[in-house]
């Protein structure tokens, strides 16, 4: 039995737009939304900066794991958090039954959108700056994505618009 993947799965660095393209592109394709920061959030109480600062990066990359592995769903749209491709594991459940949707966007353009990346509760090591950041995890995107959207200078609906119609040529 050879069924599509019913979720989409997107991926990326945060400030790519994962969360809101999620929530537009659920409403577009009619399906369900989903972002595992807020389960990882609601599971523990308190934000992904806390679960870092008290717990350590590799603690929050940890829960992101086993909150990736628990969730069973059909037909919905995931937004993950940033770290998530550093779990082979996480990424092969997910794609187990979601096609990976990498938003891709060059540094200069997520530095301009955050502004507090040093209080957003990045799963980074604490002498990793952005830029190493942004390298080491565009490599682990491209390995995981099925589909790549590059996403510079172009609008939220604009980014979901050319989600659907790549997933329409599968």
């Amino acid at each position: 039995m050879n069924e599509k993947p019913s979720n989409i799965v997107l991926i990326g660095m945060p400030g790519s737009g994962k969360s809101t393209v999620g929530v537009i592109l659920a409403k577009l394709a009619g399906r369900d939304f989903v972002d595992t920061d807020v389960l990882i959030q609601k599971e523990q109480g308190r934000s992904l900066q806390d679960i870092a600062d008290q717990d350590g990066y590799l603690k929050l990359r940890e829960i992101e794991e086993k909150t990736i592995l628990k969730l069973e769903c059909r037909n919905h749209v995931i937004a993950t958090g940033g770290s998530a491709v550093y779990s082979h594991t996480a990424m092969t459940h997910l794609k187990a039954d979601g096609i990976a949707v990498f938003l891709n966007v060059d540094l200069q353009t997520l530095l301009a959108r955050v502004k507090d990346f040093e209080t957003r509760g990045l799963a980074k090591r604490p002498d990793q700056g952005v830029a190493d950041l942004f390298s080491e995890r565009h490599t682990l995107y491209r390995k995981y994505a099925d589909v790549v959207i590059d996403c510079e200078g172009i609008t939220h609906e604009t980014v979901c618009e050319k989600i659907i119609r790549e997933l329409k040529k599968r």
